[in-house]
């Protein structure tokens, strides 16, 4: 079965093409693309449109590749050899199985997810490879080799807050995901909100890519903060006029959904004071 458009996700040509080919390859698939684009929601739906299980590895700052192996936990076997506990006579009580273990050694083929993996130390990406390459790894605890017994279909994510190795990369099928044209945008929307009224929406879109475009805007909002906004201005029960204006210059409306921090804030509000002043 192949991946394609679902009724809750709307899949570009390419996107559905390098997924499709990702999985044909048995290559993990590395996405990067701004925040807020549906990397993660992408791995979600590739499980449920090909019917496997997901296994999830939220990656994060403190993350060690060490950890989606497998953990060995001394403290604990120590204390209950203290405590007379006989546990302590097998190690294998004391290994945690990390999201990799868990995934080599499901019954079936599943979905793993390594999500956001610029976040954890540039070494993280490195210290995976031969895990993912050959798809084993060793228990140096028990004396033993885990390997897959179905091989995962691995998407990776990443929002390019730093860059991946070279020898990483090279195993990986890439894709960036490009932020949606408005005909894309709109078929986005309209999935989450079937019922909306095509003059607001088209107001809104206007609106929304109007913002993204102004010029110094510190943080573009993203496809998840548009429909924040568009959930609100429905709950609202908003009017396409009440989105227009001078639209390239004054402050949206509810522009807490949309713009996420004051210095973006500070910007629209120093161009509505140009405006006001040029009049």
């Amino acid at each position: 079965m192949k991946f394609g458009s679902t009724e809750s996700y709307v899949a570009s040509d390419d996107l559905a093409l390098a997924v499709n080919a990702a999985v044909r390859l048995e290559r993990p698939l590395l996405v990067k693309g701004e925040p807020g684009t549906g990397k993660t929601e992408l791995a979600r739906q590739v499980a449920q449109a090909l019917g496997l299980p997901l296994i999830e590895w939220h990656v994060k700052s403190t993350t060690k590749a060490q950890q989606g192996l497998y953990e060995y936990d001394a403290v604990s076997r120590l204390r209950d050899s203290q405590l007379g506990d006989t546990r302590v006579h097998e190690v294998r009580n004391y290994i945690r199985k990390g999201k990799l273990w868990q995934a080599f050694e499901a019954e079936g083929r599943v979905v793993l997810l390594i999500d956001e993996i610029d976040k954890a130390d540039i070494e993280f990406p490195n210290d995976l490879l031969q895990e993912l390459d050959r798809m084993e790894f060793h228990v140096y605890e028990t004396g033993e080799t885990v390997r897959a017994r179905h091989r995962p279909v691995v998407i990776i994510t990443s929002n390019n807050e730093k860059e991946l190795p070279d020898a990483f990369l090279r195993r990986c099928f890439f894709h960036y995901i490009r932020f949606p044209d408005a005909d894309t945008l709109a078929a986005i929307v309209r999935v989450h909100f079937p019922d909306i009224k095509d003059q607001l929406l088209t107001a809104a879109l206007t609106r929304f890519y109007e913002i993204r475009d102004v010029p110094g805007l510190k943080k573009k909002p993203s496809t998840s903060e548009v429909l924040d906004w568009l959930r609100l201005l429905l709950a609202e029960d908003l009017a396409p006029e009440d989105l227009r204006g001078d639209s390239r210059n004054a402050l949206p409306r509810l522009h807490g959904a949309l713009l996420k921090n004051e210095q973006d804030v500070q910007l629209f509000e120093r161009l509505a004071f140009m405006s006001r002043g040029q009049r």
